[in-house]
């Protein structure tokens, strides 16, 4: 069985060694392939210079965001022979034995570890929504509570971790290239769960990863929450990708209240009036199956 990492990267060199590090040290992995999305910050260099032979090389012509690199990532580890596919960003930093730990699932398509905050790793870095109720979890003695027989089935925190097969990918593709950020690992999550994929959250293992702020803020007196982000580029690409989802998988109900709770944050639980505009012009692109209007907030 071939086993293939696909790291995606952009200037974050020193994330990026950290990770390779630990990847090569994993002695199920096949291979380690890096894509770099045409990075500035030496990491281009750094790997130029690697001596190890199971980390191979691919740097873009251009920064496609996270959804560009996992697109052509997922296929060239496919192209490469790869059985089974394990997604990354490189900022995250498995534990030792969470290959391991994973494949002790081969009944599954499509699974993955928790994802916890390095600083307080009795957190979750991205909160989770049980399956059959409503409630997100921040906790990870929460979602130990949830699990059975070691998992939670039916949720995943795709590319932070996650593995695929080779058969669920030949069944529904890649990931949406034009997303470029934010929305593209939960469409590809969502796909998975309409070709009746076999998905799951294995508690054992885990992955550390920075804190992300105010991903799940409360708001609406706590009934629900919103990922909020300070970035105007995710924030527009959230508006974007979101809408686009909800409206393939979940229809128009769920898009209008989406909509609803963007005006509702940014009216009154984190007054911010232009975020509403923003929001707005990346929703209406993303009706209109525009998926450019991202490069003016790019940095």
């Amino acid at each position: 069985m071939r086993v293939a990492a696909v790291v995606v990267t952009f200037n974050r060199l020193g994330l990026l060694q950290r990770l390779v590090e630990r990847l090569t040290d994993v002695p199920e992995l096949t291979e380690v392939l890096v894509v770099d999305n045409a990075s500035t910050d030496g990491t281009g260099e750094w790997l130029a210079a690697l001596a190890d032979d199971r980390v191979r090389v691919r740097t873009l012509t251009e920064n496609r965001g996270g959804a560009g690199g996992f697109h052509d990532g997922l296929a060239w580890a496919m192209e490469r022979g790869a059985d089974l596919a394990w997604l990354m960003d490189d900022d995250g930093l498995p534990d030792e034995g969470c290959l391991a730990t994973l494949l002790e699932h081969r009944d599954l398509d499509f699974w993955g570890p928790l994802v916890v905050d390095e600083a307080q790793p009795e957190r979750l870095v991205f909160p989770i929504r049980l399956p059959g109720g409503t409630a997100v979890v921040h906790r990870l003695a929460d979602v130990a509570a949830a699990a059975r027989d070691g998992r939670i089935d039916d949720i995943v925190i795709p590319f932070n971790g996650v593995l695929v097969t080779r058969e669920l990918v030949d069944r529904i593709g890649l990931p949406r290239a034009e997303f470029f950020i934010w929305g593209d690992d939960h469409e590809y999550r969502l796909r998975a769960e309409a070709a009746g994929a076999r998905i799951a959250t294995i508690v054992a293992a885990q992955v550390r990863h920075p804190s992300v702020g105010d991903l799940g803020t409360p708001m609406m007196f706590g009934r629900t929450t919103y990922n909020h982000s300070p970035s105007e580029l995710k924030a527009y690409c959230m508006a974007r990708n979101n809408t686009v989802n909800l409206r393939d998988y979940r229809g128009w109900p769920h898009v209008l209240l989406f909509w609803l709770k963007t005006v509702w944050f940014y009216l009154l639980t984190r007054p911010q009036p232009g975020r509403i505009a923003l929001s707005a012009r990346g929703a209406w692109a993303g009706l209109r199956g525009d998926f450019t209007g991202h490069r003016r907030y790019l940095r």
